[in-house]
């Protein structure tokens, strides 16, 4: 026998071997093929989703909404929040506060792509004037996350307020089966899974196959795999992630909306500036109110009616709810 057989044979063998041992790899020629894993983490059972209750306790005499303007986003942020009692009607002592905004895009905050950095940073301080022990900030983006984080400004704006800025890596999700629905299993990102408050902190903006992107549409950005099957049937998938992740509070940010070519955009002439935010404890009134700023109305959006048929909320709460602000 040829010496060359002898090595073939010994190579296929040890492979065979350490494929059968659920090695993760094997070295070759001085390289290394990666043959795949039979670890026990992949084959640890799914934990089953059981909604979370991030929401607070709120007098009946509050708002529903509040919609503030002010070129000075921070002050339209603290404007519409004290409207509902101040951030201490929703954060107590020792609080572990997620804020959600959208970081999903390499634009800069002009571009209208991610949430404004003034927008996060002013939440992420008046949760801890409440009380809050820790406040971070996370989102799973769609172009590279280093440079979403740094070129949206959030990153900067949130660390110099003292909040804890986190890009997710494959350690931060949690394999999560969402049960008999149409989301099926996904991994979630964990901080969102366990903090005590939860905030969600959308941009407003146009969508190319939603229409609209915004409070609802932004839970796209807690989940990691292949999200164009989120896209498949994208208004009850929007519908049901809002059913599933109901948070203590909803600022929708209306400084600047893009109209057209979302949700990436690029162009600042696809932006009308608004000045404003949307403060919200009910995520189907805000997502309702939200719809004038792309000149349509709830109705041109699905998600909004099959949202408010699940018992996510009501798009239409009473006149005397909705508060107005011109600071």
């Amino acid at each position: 026998m040829a010496l060359r057989d002898v090595i073939f044979m010994r190579r296929r063998e040890f492979i065979k071997q350490v494929a059968t041992a659920g090695t993760a790899s094997v070295i070759i020629g001085g390289g290394i093929l990666l043959i795949g894993s039979r670890s026990g983490k992949s084959k640890k059972a799914l934990k089953i989703y059981k909604p979370k209750d991030y929401k607070a306790k709120i007098p009946s005499d509050k708002p529903v909404l509040a919609i503030a303007k002010n070129k000075d986003y921070r002050k339209a942020v603290a404007t519409a929040i004290a409207v509902f009692g101040g951030m201490e009607t929703f954060i107590k002592t020792g609080d572990y506060v997620c804020l959600k905004p959208n970081i999903g895009w390499d634009r800069s905050a002009q571009q209208g792509a991610n949430t404004h950095p003034e927008v996060v940073a002013e939440l992420g301080r008046l949760c801890f004037k409440a009380g809050a022990k820790k406040v971070i900030v996370v989102d799973v983006t769609c172009n590279a996350p280093r440079r979403c984080y740094n070129r949206s400004g959030i990153k900067a704006a949130a660390q110099a307020e003292g909040i804890e800025v986190i890009i997710p890596d494959d350690s931060l999700f949690e394999h999560i089966d969402f049960g008999n629905n149409s989301l099926g299993k996904w991994q979630v990102l964990k901080p969102v899974l366990e903090c005590d408050k939860l905030i969600n902190v959308p941009v407003v903006k146009h969508h190319s196959l939603s229409g609209m992107t915004a409070s609802m549409k932004n839970w796209f950005g807690v989940l990691t795999g292949p999200r164009n099957r989120l896209h498949q049937d994208i208004h009850d998938n929007i519908a049901e992630l809002a059913y599933l992740f109901q948070p203590t509070l909803v600022v929708e940010d209306v400084t600047r909306v893009l109209q057209r070519n979302g949700p990436q955009g690029g162009k600042l002439e696809d932006l009308i500036t608004y000045d404003s935010v949307v403060v919200s404890t009910d995520q189907v009134a805000a997502e309702a109110y939200v719809t004038r700023f792309l000149d349509k109305k709830p109705a041109d959006f699905p998600f909004i009616g099959i949202a408010e048929n699940k018992g996510v909320g009501i798009s239409q709460p009473p006149s005397d709810k909705v508060i107005k602000i011109d600071v």
